[in-house]
């Protein structure tokens, strides 16, 4: 049996682990053996050419064992020093494993606060873009040593969908101990029944089948694999919940295994020009000449070459429009530099942006990327 969607075809993949898969319960060690196998896996994706990246659970697991704190629930400053012991142990046993394949591991820590802020956003998106782009795969996992209460995802489920989001991944696969969703909880329910497919936005109906399963180590549940499943859905990103118990966990799921799969209605990139021309308030305008219209119109991005006046206030990542000399708006973007910044490479070659600035972020001042034609 196969597989109700192609993994195979999607470009870019985020993988969340949840720390029940990671580390033995009984003594807090990492289960070595099953993450050999889902280091296979992820070589097998990336030997396709596709990009992964991994969104681990189970530093808190492992380092409050390390530093023989209570099976409790833990105070914040002790789940921050747990994850501080925790995360180097995760990431040199991930470390391990992806070497024997030939691939390099990158550890990105994340609060809420970088996928909430602006300029944080950005900054993470392009460091997660560049390493993917040579060839690395990045680990991340919430930066709970520093994050408070106010700042924190507060599960791996719904920082995977962010992350998801962040990157325009084509697919999160969420791997727990559980198989997917059901009409309601299947713990002691022999007549609950599977969801093997959901299409499009998650309905009231959808929403309420979800349980409250928790691991004694875990903060997640499918309450919290539905949240993650409407974030990757409204950027685009299809979802799939499955048990990740087994060794060759990816492996398993290409081969057909119970899992629910959840599929957008739109791809990641239209998703997210649909979110830059309708959810974003601009800030300010660029001016540009004929020679940057027409190339914009071709599907080009905006150099500073272009683009004659600067109108407004904004910093780096801000929503702007892209304006003709008579006032007409012929675009809306996301900007690379600052308003400040901006006005003193206007007009100016790309190869000298960085004798004016003192630094070189990007040749464009609006990628097409970041771009919606009006």
């Amino acid at each position: 049996m196969s597989a109700l969607v192609d993994l195979s075809k999607s470009k870019r993949i985020v993988i969340k682990i949840g720390s029940a898969l990671l580390v033995d319960k009984a003594n807090g060690h990492v289960r070595h053996q099953w993450l050999e196998t889902l280091g296979a896996d992820i070589a097998a994706l990336r030997a396709r050419g596709q990009e992964v990246i991994i969104v681990s659970s189970g530093a808190i697991a492992v380092g409050r064992r390390h530093l023989n704190l209570s099976s409790g629930k833990l105070r914040l400053e002790e789940s921050q020093a747990a994850a501080a012991t925790g995360m180097v142990r995760l990431a040199h046993a991930y470390q391990e494993v992806l070497v024997t394949h030939d691939l390099t591991l990158a550890q990105v820590l994340i609060t809420l606060d970088d996928s909430e802020n602006r300029r944080r956003y950005i900054n993470a998106r392009n460091t997660l873009q560049t390493l993917l782009s040579l060839g690395a795969v990045p680990l991340i996992n919430e930066n709970d040593t520093v994050a408070t209460d106010e700042i924190r995802f507060g599960d791996n489920d719904r920082l995977a969908a962010r992350v998801a989001a962040m990157v325009s991944a084509d697919m999160l696969v969420v791997l727990s101990h559980m198989d997917g969703l059901y009409d309601r909880d299947p713990t002691g329910n022999d007549n609950a029944i599977h969801i093997p497919l959901v299409k499009g936005e998650l309905t009231p109906e959808i929403e309420a089948m979800a349980g409250a399963l928790k691991s004694a180590d875990g903060t997640g549940g499918m309450v919290t694999k539905l949240a993650a499943a409407k974030i990757a859905l409204g950027a685009g990103a299809g979802m799939v919940i499955a048990n990740g118990t087994e060794e060759h966990p990816i492996q398993r799921i290409e081969a057909g295994s119970l899992c629910t799969w959840f599929v957008p209605t739109a791809s990641p990139k239209s998703a997210r020009k649909l979110w830059i021309a309708g959810s974003l308030k601009p800030n300010g305008s660029l001016i540009v000449d004929e020679g940057a219209l027409g190339a914009l119109q071709s599907g080009k991005s905006l150099l500073p070459a272009g683009i004659t006046a600067i109108k407004g206030e904004f910093d780096r990542g801000d929503a702007i429009t892209v304006c003709t000399a008579s006032g007409a708006e012929i675009a809306r973007g996301l900007v690379a530099y600052s308003a400040e910044d901006a006005r003193k490479i206007i007009g100016k070659k790309t190869s000298e942006i960085e004798s004016i600035l003192g630094y070189r972020r990007r040749d464009e001042m609006v990628h097409r990327d970041d771009m919606v034609l009006s």
